[in-house]
């Protein structure tokens, strides 16, 4: 393999995450070089409105919102390229990190950011909504929808804490389940909670046919894969909740990883089982991914990778 370039911090993924990584990284005087990724800023560019985060009191698109995120790691002096990671060796120092399928990096210390991917139904109306009423997170969008009806599919304690949480601030929750409740993956305790709720309506054994509207969500058609049966449901909103993947594939066989693929770091750190790569954003964290803690993580990362780099260079 043949080094192209060496590169003290190498931040990959883009996103809160990297982009706060690559602002404080910059004002240490990392020199660092951020390599967005297949989508550029993340899942916040497939989010229409933002008024979770702090300091925009209008709210902000989330496009919009990523190009400020961008601007300002750019003006404190970050390198950042398009281009995708596409292979990683980290069995000796410096790293090396490949690109593109046709160069070969080295790094003195990595930042991982490369996020999570929400898990789709597959339906073509899902995409065409999507941000105009689809959503694959009630936390981030469910305030939209107040006071109306809205629609949520999924069966683990994800899709019950969001049906749940949808079910204060809207007037009715039609919850889609594909088994009955003997095939519910949440934990007992949550499949309690969401069958005392009065105002969650759960769908046994059924399936979404088709998200309707032709520029929001208006409706959405179910059908019950025991009997065949289909019915139309009018809602304001659908939200996906049957999980997400760690964009972490590259990592395995190199990094500690939970069962679901999630990057493990050590408690109150970013650091992972390889000193000097470090991890933030939702690629380590499954609990909360929003954008806020997403920055908050990538800030930690790059203060981590100061220290550590400063440690080397007094060694």
């Amino acid at each position: 393999m043949n080094i192209s370039e060496h590169v003290h911090c190498l931040i990959i993924g883009s996103g809160p995450a990297g982009y706060t990584a690559a602002i404080y990284a910059s004002r240490a005087g990392l020199n660092p070089v951020l390599y967005q990724g297949i989508q550029p800023g993340g899942q916040l560019t497939i989010t229409t409105e933002v008024e979770n985060y702090p300091g925009y009191a209008d709210g902000v698109q989330g496009p919009e919102m990523m190009v400020h995120f961008e601007k300002q790691a750019s003006r404190m002096g970050a390198d950042i390229r398009f281009g995708i990671v596409t292979k990683v060796d980290f069995s000796t120092k410096p790293f090396k990190v490949e690109v593109d399928e046709e160069k070969w990096l080295s790094a003195d210390a990595v930042i991982i950011s490369t996020g999570a991917s929400a898990k789709w139904l597959g339906i073509e109306s899902e995409q065409r909504l999507n941000g105009h009423g689809v959503s694959a997170c009630a936390v981030c969008d469910g305030f939209f929808f107040r006071n109306k009806e809205v629609a949520i599919v999924g069966a683990g304690d994800t899709a019950c804490e969001e049906a749940l949480y949808l079910s204060k601030i809207c007037s009715q929750v039609h919850m889609i389940v594909r088994k009955g409740p003997e095939g519910m993956k949440a934990s007992k305790v949550m499949q309690e909670r969401v069958t005392k709720t009065s105002n969650i309506n759960i769908y046994w054994h059924s399936e979404t046919d088709e998200i309707l509207g032709e520029k929001k969500v208006e409706a959405v058609r179910i059908f019950n894969n025991q009997t065949g049966e289909k019915r139309e449901i009018p809602v304001s909103a659908f939200f996906v909740a049957i999980g997400h993947q760690p964009n972490s594939k590259i990592f395995e066989g190199w990094l500690d990883m939970d069962e679901a693929g999630y990057i493990k770091t050590i408690p109150g750190t970013s650091k992972t089982n390889i000193e000097g790569v470090f991890a933030a954003g939702d690629v380590q964290d499954k609990v909360y991914r929003q954008a806020v803690t997403a920055a908050g993580s990538g800030c930690m990362a790059a203060l981590d990778a100061e220290r550590y780099l400063g440690a080397l260079e007094h060694a």
